[in-house]
């Protein structure tokens, strides 16, 4: 692979952002452990290297968007039905209110006429 100084200080970067990530798959963490070694030799990245390094990151990580997808998925529909649930709540609270206020009228209008 050709490899320049833009590609290498590319690499690093990805690796290091990778690196961040707590990871529990060991083809990931074997891909990361040999790219930290081929960095830290400073010669030519091995073709191979960087390719399965690439390869697993990929498979990885598009797995890992998958999962989060559904699960924002998941976490969305759960909100809305809270939000829902609100509305709902928010116009039964109205409407008893309401009906408090109009009691409270009549309960008024009694003692005043229990008072004559």
């Amino acid at each position: 692979m050709p490899e320049g100084n833009s590609d290498r200080a590319a690499l690093a970067g990805l690796h290091a952002e990778v690196g961040r990530f707590y990871l529990r798959d060991r083809a990931v963490v074997r891909a990361q452990t040999m790219l930290a070694n081929a960095l830290e030799n400073g010669g030519d990245l091995d073709a191979g290297t960087v390719r399965a390094y690439l390869r697993e990151v990929t498979r990885y990580f598009a797995g890992f968007e998958r999962e989060s997808r559904g699960h924002l998925k998941n976490v969305e529909a759960r909100l809305e039905r809270i939000a829902q649930l609100q509305f709902n709540l928010t116009a039964e609270r109205g409407v008893a209110a309401r009906r408090v206020q109009a009691t409270q009228g009549v309960l008024a209008r009694l003692r005043e006429l229990g008072g004559r």
